[in-house]
């Protein structure tokens, strides 16, 4: 019997070390997005400014973005309000991405899980919908301004209409 317990705590012991070594991601071009920002620009043709906090989360193997309207509803609420976790996919070798938000896009069944590999600076998602529309999502970093652009656009019978022009500068 004791055998058996030591033979049970040792296999337990082995495992939760596997866990523990499960390297960080490292990532240079999503360290860069890793802070405090305002977002401004145009959403949907209407002039915005959002709040965005993001920061390394789950043992470092996502950045998370939290987005917040500063325009509020009429019960004090923010408008838009989003939580989008970049990771990534070693399986294919790209980025990840799940962004789920307050319209009730349909985060939870796969419109909301876009990929994109690395291009220089620039990040370009491609997320599908149920109804096979297309939606791009582009982070661009320049380094020089030491900022974000980020670009998104729906996609209609192979041509791109613009939904979303914003810069993100340090808080």
């Amino acid at each position: 019997m004791k055998t058996t317990y030591a033979v049970l705590a040792l296999a337990l012991l082995v495992s939760l070390s596997a866990f523990a070594e499960v390297p960080t991601l490292n990532d240079d071009l999503l360290d860069h997005m890793v802070g405090q920002w305002v977002l401004q620009g145009t959403i949907a043709g209407k002039e915005t400014r959002h709040d965005v906090l993001v920061e390394w989360v789950l043992g470092h193997q996502y950045i998370q973005m939290h987005e917040v309207s500063r325009e509020k509803d009429s019960g004090g609420n923010p408008v838009y309000e989003a939580t989008v976790f970049i990771g990534w996919d070693q399986r294919s070798a790209r980025y990840a991405c799940l962004w789920l938000d307050n319209t009730g896009g349909g985060g939870l069944n796969g419109q909301a899980i876009a990929y994109a590999s690395r291009n220089g600076n620039e990040i370009p998602f491609l997320f599908h919908g149920a109804d096979n529309s297309l939606f791009h999502t582009t982070f661009v970093y320049d380094k020089v301004a030491d900022s974000w652009q980020w670009i998104m656009d729906g996609e209609e019978a192979g041509r791109l209409r613009p939904f979303a022009r914003v810069t993100l500068k340090h808080k």
